[in-house]
C-alpha cells in the first residue's frame, strides 16, 4: 500500500465549483511528482463520462485510461473543502480524494475509505478536522479501526474461482463495472476474498476486499439464475473488467467526411489520423548563415564543447516531455537524437577544422552537412529518410553556436492548420496540440519519425503532398483529414459546419472503442477473429494487453540487435523473451527470428553495401549464413517457451529450401535443450511464397502475412518512397488475391493464418482479411480498440461478400468506394 503523508493532504480549501476542487486535488499530485500536469486535464475529462461522487461527502476523481502515460508512478491526494462544493445536482462533497493509479498500490486506501463510506460521523470529522493526521489515520486505518468481520457465506451457493486480471486490481472503475454486471440478476451474489467477503451489487462493499492484480477470487451465488450470474461474472472478470461505467456496449460505425460542395483538394500521404479544421499557415523554417570568423581554437573548442551539452540537455528535456505524452516508444527517437551528439569521429573532424583555423560554427556545420548528404545519396529510401533526424541535430547545435533561438516564435497565437516544407522530429516533438491543429507537409513518408511522433501525439497529419502545399495563401480555411491524406481547401461554410459536426462524432466514436476494447471480436453470427498486437520491445508486451490485444501476433527482435557494437547474448535474449511472456500471463506470443538487412547499420555483422538490400542478404537468408546469430536466439526462444505460449516465425521465406534449412537447424536446437515442439509459421511477405501456399501449407503450422512487404514486392513500390508511396496499398486486388491464394491454402491443409501487416489495422481492411478466412489480425496497439470494434458490427457472411466483391475489382481505389454492407 502506498503511504500518505502530510504533503498528500490540503486542508481549509476554498473551491467556488467541482473543477476548481479536482484541479487542487490534481495540484497535489503534481507536486508530489505522481503525475504530469496534462493528467489534470483527464480527471476533468473524466467527469464528463462518469459520475465519481461515492457517498457521505466524499468523492475520488480520477483520470481516464487512454491518460495512464501521465502517471509517473501511484499516488493518492486528499483535498477537504469544509464549506462543500456540489459535484453534481443534489450531491455535496466536503473530502476529494485524488487518484492516480498506475498499479494496484492505492487499493489499500480505498478499502479504507469505504468505511468512511460507512460511518457518516466519521465522515463529517474528516471534513472539518484541522490536522492532516486525522485523514492519514482514517484512510491507512491507524487508528485502531480493523476490517468488519466477514459476512457468512451464501447457504447452498453455487461458486466458482476466478483469478483478477484487472491492471489495477479491484478498484473502483472496475469495482463499478462488476456491480453493474451483478445487478441485474436475481440471485444474492457474493465476492469472497480470502476471509472477508461483499456483496456483488454493492461498490462500498467490493471496495473494502481490497483485491489486488493476479489475485484470485471465489464468487458465490444463490437464486433462480445463480449459474447464469457466476458465468457473466467470471467472463466479466477474465476479460479484465475493461469496459467502465460509462460505456456503452454498441460498435460504432465507420465515418468518413468529405465536402459536398466542389472543394480544391490537395492529397498527400495519410501520416496521422483524424480531421483538423482551421486556418491555414505557412511555417518558413529560419535559415542560419554562418560567416567563417574564428577566434582562438581554446575558445572555440569551449565554446563547441557547451553547445553540445546544451543541446544534449535540450533533448533529454524534449524525451521526458514525449514520454509523459506519448510514451517511451514514441519518446526513443530523441534518445537516438542524443546518441548522434556522442560521435566522436565527427567531434575529431570539427576538431581538426577548428585547428586549422576555422571557426567552431563554421566547423560543425560543414562536417555535419556533409554526413547529411551522404545519407541523402544513398539509394534506399529508409536510410535517405534518416538525415532529417541528422539535420535535426546539426541545426540544434548550429543555433546554440549561432546564439539563435529555437523554438515556434513565428507561428500566429491562434490555433493554425500547419503547411510547410518539412519538418524535423524536434519541431514535431514540440508542437502544441492546442495551437497546431495539424499539419501538412511537401517532403517526408508515412514511416518518418516526424510522422510517428505526430501520431503518438493525436496531431492529424499529411506528408508527401508535393510542391503545390507550398503555394497555398496564408489565412484561408481548411480542412485537413489525415485518415485519407487529402487537404481540402476553402471549403464553403455548409462543409466546414458538416467537418465539425463529424470531428465531434468521430472523437465520440474513438472514446466508446476504448472502452469496449476489452470485448473480444466475435462477429454477429459467432464468428471470433483474434485480434493481437505488433510489438518491437520488451516494455510493449504489457501495453498491448492494456491496449486490448488477445496476444501478440509478431514480436520483432531486432531491438535486441541493433543500437550496439557487439549481438545480444542468448542469456539476455531468454530474459526478454521472458519478461514478455510473463507480461501476456499465458496469452500467445509469436516471436519472429531476426529481419534485418543492408538497410540497417550494424557494426558487428559488417555486411557488405548492396544495391537493394530489400532483395539482398536478409531475414532468414542472413540468419542462415550466421548461425552464431540464429542458434543462440533459436535457445533463447526455446527456453523462454517454458514459461508461456511461445510460437516461431521465420521472415523472408521465399524457398521451401530456406524453410526446411531453417526448421532443420530450430529442431537439432529443440533437442539439444529438451523442451517440447511449438508451432512454427513463416511470414508470407514476398509473391514467391503465396504462388507455392499449398506446398508450404504442408511443411508449417501457420502463415503470417505480412502485407507491408508483400504489397511493396507484389507491386514493385518501394513503401518508403515519397513519390510512390500512395501507391503502395495493399488493399490492391492483386495482394488480395495472393491473401486469397495463402488462406485457401491453409484452411484446406488444416493450417490458420494471420496477417501482421498495415491492412489488419484498417477497419475497413479487417473485413475484408476475415472475409478470406483469416483467422489472426496482428496491429500496431492504437489499432486495436477500433478493429475490434468493427468486426463486431458484423457477420461472417456479409464480410465473405464484401472480400468477394472486392477480389473482383480491378483497381485498389475500386475496393476502397465498395459499400460496406446493409446494417454495418
Amino acid at each position: 500500500m502506498i503511504e500518505l503523508t502530510p504533503q498528500n493532504v490540503q486542508l481549509q480549501v476554498l473551491a467556488k465549483n467541482k473543477a476548481e476542487a479536482i484541479r487542487a486535488a490534481g495540484q497535489l499530485l503534481v507536486e508530489t511528482g505522481n503525475i504530469a500536469p496534462g493528467y489534470v486535464e483527464s480527471m476533468l475529462g473524466r467527469e464528463q463520462q462518469a459520475n465519481t461522487y461515492l457517498g457521505n461527502g466524499i468523492a475520488i476523481p480520477h483520470g481516464m485510461q487512454k491518460d495512464r502515460d501521465l502517471i509517473y508512478r501511484t499516488g493518492v491526494s486528499v483535498v477537504q473543502v469544509p464549506d462543500g462544493v456540489e459535484w453534481n445536482p443534489g450531491q455535496i462533497v466536503r473530502l476529494v480524494v485524488g487518484i492516480a493509479a498506475r498499479s494496484d498500490e492505492h487499493l489499500g486506501i480505498l478499502s479504507a475509505l469505504t468505511d468512511v463510506l460507512d460511518d457518516s460521523t466519521k465522515a463529517d470529522r474528516l471534513a472539518k478536522t484541522k490536522d492532516p493526521a486525522d485523514v492519514i489515520a482514517a484512510l491507512t486505518r491507524k487508528e485502531g479501526h480493523e476490517t468488519a468481520a466477514p459476512a457468512e457465506q451464501l447457504a447452498g451457493a453455487r461458486h466458482v474461482d476466478v483469478k483478477m486480471v484487472s491492471a489495477a486490481g479491484l478498484h473502483a472503475r472496475p469495482a463499478t463495472y462488476l456491480v453493474d454486471v451483478a445487478t441485474p440478476f436475481q440471485s444474492e451474489i457474493r465476492v469472497q476474498y480470502g476471509p472477508k467477503i461483499a456483496n456483488a451489487k454493492a461498490l462500498a462493499s467490493l471496495l473494502k476486499l481490497g483485491v489486488e492484480h493476479g489475485e484470485t477470487v471465489r464468487l458465490l451465488a444463490s437464486g433462480p439464475d445463480a449459474q447464469a450470474a457466476l458465468a457473466a461474472l467470471k467472463e466479466a472478470i477474465e476479460s479484465g473488467l475493461g469496459e467502465t461505467e460509462e460505456a456503452e456496449v454498441s460498435a460504432p460505425r465507420t465515418m468518413v467526411w468529405a465536402p459536398e460542395s466542389q472543394t480544391r483538394t490537395i492529397t498527400g500521404v495519410a501520416a496521422s489520423p483524424g480531421l483538423a479544421i482551421g486556418k491555414l499557415f505557412q511555417f518558413r523554417a529560419d535559415h542560419i548563415v554562418i560567416k567563417d570568423a574564428p577566434r582562438d581554437p581554446d575558445i572555440e573548442k569551449r565554446e563547441f564543447k557547451q553547445a553540445l551539452e546544451t543541446a544534449r540537455e535540450q533533448l533529454a528535456a524534449i524525451y521526458d516531455a514525449v514520454q509523459s505524452r506519448a510514451g517511451k516508444s514514441q519518446a526513443a527517437i530523441f534518445r537516438a537524437h542524443q546518441a548522434l551528439l556522442n560521435d566522436t569521429d565527427l567531434f575529431s573532424e570539427v576538431y581538426s577544422l577548428i585547428d586549422a583555423g576555422h571557426g567552431a560554427a563554421w566547423s560543425w556545420q560543414k562536417a555535419i552537412s556533409e554526413r547529411i548528404e551522404d545519407l541523402r545519396q544513398l539509394h534506399n529510401e529508409r536510410l535517405a529518410g534518416r538525415a532529417v533526424d541528422l539535420s535535426d541535430v546539426g541545426q540544434r547545435v548550429l543555433q546554440l553556436l549561432a546564439g539563435t533561438e529555437r523554438g515556434d516564435s513565428h507561428l500566429p497565437e491562434e490555433p493554425v492548420v500547419l503547411v510547410a516544407e518539412d519538418l524535423t522530429p524536434g519541431d514535431t516533438a514540440q508542437l502544441d496540440p492546442r495551437r497546431i491543429l495539424g499539419f501538412c507537409t511537401a517532403l517526408g513518408g508515412p514511416t518518418s519519425h516526424t510522422a510517428i511522433i505526430a501520431r503518438s501525439l493525436g496531431i492529424p497529419a499529411i506528408v508527401g503532398a508535393g510542391p503545390v502545399a507550398l503555394e497555398l495563401t496564408n489565412e484561408v480555411a481548411c480542412v485537413l483529414d489525415g485518415t485519407t491524406g487529402r487537404l481540402y481547401v476553402e471549403p464553403s461554410a455548409a462543409d466546414l459546419e458538416s467537418a465539425r459536426r463529424c470531428q465531434i462524432d468521430l472523437q465520440q466514436e474513438r472514446d466508446k472503442e476504448f472502452e469496449t476494447r476489452y470485448q473480444p471480436a466475435v462477429l454477429t453470427d459467432g464468428h471470433r477473429v483474434e485480434v493481437v498486437a505488433n510489438i518491437g520491445k520488451a516494455s510493449e508486451a504489457a501495453a498491448a494487453v492494456e491496449a486490448g490485444a488477445e496476444g501478440v501476433g509478431l514480436l520483432r527482435t531486432e531491438f535486441l540487435f541493433l543500437n550496439r557494437t557487439e549481438p545480444p547474448s542468448e542469456e539476455e535474449q531468454f530474459e526478454a523473451y521472458t519478461t514478455m511472456t510473463q507480461a501476456l500471463n499465458r496469452l500467445p506470443l509469436i516471436i519472429r527470428t531476426l529481419d534485418i538487412g543492408g538497410d540497417k547499420v550494424v557494426p558487428y555483422l559488417a555486411m557488405p553495401k548492396e544495391e537493394n538490400p530489400f532483395l539482398g542478404v536478409r531475414g532468414i537468408r542472413l540468419c542462415l549464413r550466421k548461425p552464431e546469430l540464429f542458434i543462440p536466439q533459436l535457445r533463447a526462444i526455446y527456453r523462454a517457451s517454458t514459461t508461456g505460449p511461445v510460437k516461431i516465425m521465420f521472415p523472408m521465406i521465399a524457398t521451401l529450401e530456406d524453410l526446411r534449412e531453417a526448421k532443420e537447424i530450430a529442431e537439432q536446437v529443440r533437442t539439444k535443450i529438451g523442451v517440447p515442439p511449438v508451432e512454427i509459421g513463416i511470414m508470407v511477405e514476398v509473391p514467391s511464397t503465396a504462388l507455392m501456399a499449398n506446398e508450404f501449407a504442408q511443411e508449417v503450422d501457420f502463415f503470417s502475412i505480412g502485407t507491408n512487404d508483400l504489397t511493396q514486392y507484389a507491386l514493385a513500390i518501394d513503401r518508403m518512397h515519397p513519390a510512390l508511396a500512395k501507391q503502395a496499398d495493399s488493399l490492391h486486388p492483386a495482394v488480395l488475391r495472393m491473401i486469397d491464394l495463402t488462406a485457401r491454402a491453409a484452411e484446406a491443409a488444416g493450417k490458420w493464418v494471420g496477417v501482421c501487416g498495415g491492412a489488419a489495422g484498417d477497419p475497413r481492411g479487417a473485413i475484408i482479411l476475415a472475409g478470406l478466412g483469416v483467422r489472426e489480425l496482428s496491429m500496431s496497439l492504437p489499432s486495436i480498440a477500433a478493429v475490434k470494434a468493427h468486426l463486431r458490427r458484423i457477420s461472417l457472411a456479409k464480410a465473405k461478400a464484401l472480400a468477394k466483391e472486392a477480389l473482383g475489382c480491378k483497381t485498389a481505389d475500386e475496393v476502397h468506394a465498395l459499400p460496406l454492407p446493409a446494417g454495418y
